[in-house]
Parts: C-alpha cells; structure tokens; sequence
C-alpha cells in the first residue's frame, strides 16, 4: 500500500492575533496556534493549513475578507517570495511597537529581568534604500514562479538574485531591491547583462559547476562604492569582460575587486582579494570618524542607524575620561574608536583577526592612541591573567554575535564586577538569558531598543548594567 497522503485542512474566517516569532504573525484554530506568514494582526482570513505538530500549525493565508488596519501596500515586487522584508505590508509605526513588545517579551519572560527604566524604541528615518551591503547569488537553476511553470513556456533559468526562503540551490532573479541605492540596481543589472551576452556560465550550487558565483556591493554615506565578483575558475577572459565592463560602465565605484572561490561555500574570509582597479577599500563617517571597510570587514549594515546605536551605547557608559574601557567583541573597532575620546583607555578583543588589522588601521588613521586591540576567541583571550596584564575595567561594553556571550565570558564580568556594563545585543532572547546570570552582581537601569532593520522581525537592544 502506498503512504496515505496528508489532509490539507482550509479554515475560513480566522482572525489574525498578533506578530509572533520570525516575522510571522499568529492566529488560533481549535485553540491551537497556527504561525502564518505574510499575516497582519486584525486580519480576517481563510487559512490553509500546510503543517499541523503537536503544539502548533503552520498555515497560509489563501483569501483575506477584512484587512487589518495595519496593512500598507508593500513597495517591492519580490515581496511574498523574497525572504527579506517579510513586514512590508504593516505599518512602520506598528513594526516599532511590536519590536520594542518584542524586547520586553525577552526581558519579561525568557530572563524574568527587572529592569528601573525601559526607553522608548528608536526608529529608523529611512525605511528604504538603508542598507550599505547586499550579497547576490548566481544560479543557472533560476526558482520559477506557479505561473511561470504553469505556462509551459521555455524560460531563461540564469539568474542573480537572492536565494529563495529554505532552499540553498534555488535562486530568484532580482530585478529590483529597494534596500540599497538604486545605482546598486544598476550594477548587478550590468553584471547580469554581461554574463548573458558573453556566454559566461552561471554557477550550479548542487554540482558545482559554472563559473559567475556571487556578487557583493557596498556603499558608504560618503557616496564611496565597492564591488566584489566572485569566479568559480581563473578563467582571465570572463573575469576581463565582467571586471573591465565594471569600469568602463561605472566610474563611481571606487574599489572594484574580485575572488575566486572553487569551495562549496561562498565565505570570503579564507579567500584571497584581488583589487581590480581603484582603492582597496572604501570609508564611512560616523560621527567625527572615518573607517576603513575593506571587502572581508564586518561593518553595521546601517550606517545611519549605526551612529545612532553607538552614540546611545556612549550616552549610556557615561564615561568621564579616567576609565579603562572594555570593548569585547569589537569587530573593526567602531564602538571602541567611538567612545576613546571620553576613556583613558580602551581594550578591543575580536575573534576574526582581519577584523582586528582593521581595528588597528581605523585607530591609526583617526590618529587614537589610547586603543589597543587583541585577536582570538574571546573565552581564551579575555581571561584572569589577560586582565592583570591590560588593566582591570571600570566599563565593559559588549556586543556579540547572536549566540550571546560564553559562559566563561560572563562568569569572569561577574567577578570583575565593573561599575558599568553596555550589553549591545542583536538577539534580545539570549540578551535576556545573559542578563540573568549577571542578575546577582548587576542591576539592569535601562534597557534602549534600536530598529537596524526596517521590514524585518530584527531588533538591536542596549541594556545598561550597574553593579550592585
């Protein structure tokens, strides 16, 4: 006997509660929740329900009868199938309150945090075109829409674009993004263009074949331009017509580079950079500071929002210019070199030691003296004997990665015991459970969210410790 297909179940006239988890919003059916995407809490709508588990469904929404009053016509025509900016069709105003709901669901119930002042949430002024860095994949196996296959027409399947929700060989061409300077449009446009009529093959990611793999644009606030091509083979005469089509087409770049990359994965950290024409890297202004970002440095993909986000993590140290300053996890050095001007002195440790080079670089170049900066994993470098040797901190200012911190790294905060720790999180959840194991030397005094992503479910926090 074959395997008994699965009942696809459609409820009608359910009623969409509120935002939930990874962007999706939830209802309930038979007093089960259901996660839907693309949801907007008032809807009203027919449900079809795709997985059922033990404790919650997963459903689609195949016909809206009433609108929620939160709902906005989204700008972007990839919207639905782009993985990206899932919250386009709610309200701005609404994305804020369910961010900042968001950090105190985390406080609240994963770290049960006691906190004396919660600030309201800090909004981006630009929703569109905010980003300085987008990564887009080549695939010769371009994703089809229902329509597309359904028409039976022979259709192009190259593609650069993003990868689709779930699925790592499957890509969808861009035609449009509305998250970067619409000259960035015009780039990956060009790159696509001269692809096609050259016959360059795009890349296969299931057999790892072809030879155009990815492209990588950033920008600064500076008008300063980067690009990135990645090659599967040293082929010189693709490489030629894509690099020299670049040049020719648009004199605003200013660093333009490309990499060849024959492992299955697209990381540039273990790749060797080859600048093509113009300036190895290029440099965004924050504040009165300028840094380098060169093609494998990690940077806050929101400049604007950046400084916003490093001038409130300094409003919060209030440092009085005698401190010695931790900065763990320091990346390319921005909050260090950011807040050096009011620390008698600033440690910087990071895992990735090219980001540490640029740290060094960035410090120079600002003329800063009073930052010094170490590479290694940071439970190994931040230890007992590190700090005797560097100086014990009055201010720690940390901000991981999504993981949250080690718990190595938090028993030692704990028993320095500083006046003051910035905790900046990109991941209010493990933010919170960090919190928590700090609770019996520290007082958490504020908590600041900060919105780096409009259209996405993401949200930055800054929580303000004091010791006890």
């Amino acid at each position: 006997m074959g395997r008994k297909r699965r009942e696809i179940k459609t409820v009608e006239n359910v009623r969409i509660e509120r935002a939930g988890a990874e962007g999706k919003a939830i209802a309930h059916i038979d007093e089960k929740v259901v996660f839907v995407p693309f949801g907007a809490p008032g809807d009203l709508a027919t449900l079809q329900v795709k997985k059922s588990h033990k404790r919650f469904m997963e459903g689609t929404i195949v016909a809206l009868h009433e609108k929620s009053e939160q709902r906005v016509d989204p700008i972007c025509d990839h919207y639905g199938l782009c993985g990206g900016c899932k919250w386009q069709h709610v309200s701005y105003d609404y994305q804020l309150e369910f961010k900042e709901q968001q950090v105190r669901d985390a406080m609240d119930r994963i770290g049960k945090i006691e906190y004396q002042e919660f600030l309201p949430i800090v909004g981006a002024d630009k929703t569109s075109e905010y980003r300085n860095k987008l990564e887009f994949t080549a695939s010769d196996s371009k994703w089809l829409t229902d329509e597309q296959v359904k028409s039976g027409e022979e259709i192009d399947r190259d593609a650069l674009g993003y990868h689709m929700p779930g699925r790592f060989d499957r890509v969808f061409h861009v035609d449009k993004c509305h998250l970067q300077h619409n000259l960035s449009n015009d780039i990956r446009s060009t790159v696509y263009k001269l692809a096609k009529e050259n016959n360059i093959p795009f890349f296969n990611l299931r057999n790892q074949t072809g030879v155009l793999r990815t492209v990588m644009i950033r920008n600064s606030s500076l008008g300063e331009w980067m690009v990135l091509v990645a090659f599967k083979e040293p082929q010189k005469e693709h490489i030629e017509i894509i690099m020299e089509g670049l040049k020719t087409n648009f004199p605003q770049i200013t660093s333009l580079n490309y990499s060849i990359n024959n492992k299955r994965n697209d990381s540039l950290y273990d790749l060797e950079i080859e600048n093509w024409s113009g300036s190895e890297y290029i440099s965004e202004k924050l504040g009165e500071l300028k840094f380098r970002i060169r093609p494998k440095s990690f940077f806050q993909t929101n400049s604007e929002q950046a400084e916003k986000l490093y001038a409130l993590t300094k409003e919060l140290a209030s440092l009085e210019g005698n401190e010695t300053v931790y900065d763990l996890y320091t990346g390319t050095g921005t909050i260090a070199c950011y807040v050096s001007d009011l620390a008698k002195k600033v440690v910087g440790i990071e895992y990735v030691e090219t980001a540490i080079e640029d740290a060094k670089l960035n410090a120079a170049d600002n003329k800063i003296t009073n930052c010094s900066f170490f590479a290694g994993d940071m439970k190994d470098v931040f230890t007992d004997e590190f700090v005797k040797t560097n100086g014990t901190p009055d201010v720690i200012i940390t901000d991981p990665p999504r993981a949250g911190m080690h718990q190595d790294v938090v028993d030692l905060i704990n028993r320095l015991a500083p006046e003051k720790v910035v905790y900046v999180s990109c991941n209010p959840a493990t933010q919170a459970r960090d919190l928590d194991l700090m609770r019996e030397k520290f007082i958490v005094e504020k908590i600041q969210p900060v919105d780096m992503f409009p259209h996405t479910h993401h949200v930055e926090n800054i929580a303000l410790l004091r010791k006890r």
